[in-house]
């Protein structure tokens, strides 16, 4: 044998029983391990907690100034390391834009199997997630690894709002108009990698907005008639918005047509291609979602597909909606697209 024959390339998925935000756990399970937690009195400061399920912790500092605090990790979406790293991370600042914030810092939180993955692999997840926060204008200053069974990368973000230009994912309005800053179709893409059947058009476009980060919530914040901002991560589209109805005390529609979605994902989900947290995310909130007659199964696993790095769904008064959208194209979200509206009701979703 030749001892000089070059091992084969690390597959970073391998490593993975569910990547990306395709990991988290299910929205069903969450709730029942939340709702043990005791009962107890929080400081006035704490302006945003766990109540409502929002995207980040924030703390007032002083009448000008209130903390954003969030981490996000996760296992492989990808095979190559660096884009790995450039993945999660830019996920994982996407949470401190969601509430209107600016970022400072962040520190890195790593666990990698050191027996299973050469040191080299590492340092470019390492680096992927470096990148992506020089890109943020803002330093790594910090962080914890551990060795563990499976690679998982991730960030504390930590960020700055001004407290009355916080974007809750419960202040919503009726009559707000819903905006959608990115294609869905990520979970689509990422089932697809793993068998095999992603096209290189499409592990680009998967990159293209997973690695794109969500700035235009900080010029959001300033928005005074942008009532109400989350990200789209793992829990779907559908899950994400049922947290803004829940929390605002509303009902959604959303016209499926007006969608913006990732055409090859499309393809895939058309041939029965979806992942397994779609169908834990239907199980958890389904009962909240009215589907039309006939509703093909591709549709729905659409509207529940876990997005990793997802875009920025956004609450708005009606006049405001064209400025919103042009902001958004501006900064490079050309897809961005009203896809509904809110209206006074039961905490529903409605798919027209």
């Amino acid at each position: 044998m030749n001892d000089k024959t070059p091992a084969a390339p690390i597959k970073l998925t391998q490593f993975s029983h569910g990547g990306g935000c395709g990991c988290k756990i299910a929205p069903a399970v969450l709730a029942r391990l939340l709702a043990e937690s005791p009962l107890r009195t929080l400081p006035a400061d704490l302006l945003v907690g766990t109540d409502t399920s929002d995207d980040a912790a924030v703390y007032r500092l002083n009448d000008e100034q209130a903390i954003v605090a969030t981490t996000d990790f996760f296992t492989p979406i990808v095979d190559d390391p660096y884009d790995f790293g450039r993945i999660a991370a830019t996920n994982a600042l996407s949470d401190v834009y969601a509430m209107g914030g600016k970022p400072l810092f962040a520190l890195a939180l790593v666990g990698m199997p050191l027996d299973k993955l050469p040191e080299e692999v590492i340092r470019k997840i390492l680096a992927g997630g470096e990148a992506v926060c020089a890109a943020a204008g803002i330093p790594i200053a910090g962080g914890h690894s551990i060795d563990v069974l499976e690679p998982i990368y991730g960030l504390v973000g930590i960020g700055v709002v001004h407290p009355a230009r916080i974007k809750r994912n419960s202040s919503a309005r009726a009559g707000d108009t819903l905006i959608l800053s990115k294609p869905l179709g990520i979970g689509m893409l990422s089932a697809a990698l793993k068998k095999g059947l992603l096209t290189d058009d499409g592990y680009q476009q998967m990159l293209r907005w997973t690695t794109l980060l969500n700035t235009p919530g900080t010029a959001l914040s300033e928005l005074a008639e942008v009532h109400a901002i989350t990200d789209v991560t793992g829990f779907g589209l559908a899950g994400h918005l049922l947290e803004i109805c829940r929390g605002s005390g509303l009902t959604a529609e959303v016209n499926f047509a007006g969608l913006p979605l990732i055409a090859e994902a499309v393809t895939h989900a058309r041939n029965g291609i979806a992942t397994g947290a779609s169908g834990r995310n239907w199980a958890a909130y389904g009962k909240d979602v009215q589907l039309p007659d006939n509703c093909p199964d591709w549709q729905r696993n659409l509207l529940t597909d876990p997005q990793t790095s997802g875009g920025l769904l956004i609450a708005c008064a009606e006049q405001s909606a064209d400025a919103v959208l042009r902001l958004l194209h501006a900064q490079g979200f050309a897809e961005a697209a009203v896809i509904g509206q809110l209206t006074n009701g039961p905490a529903q979703l409605t798919i027209v």
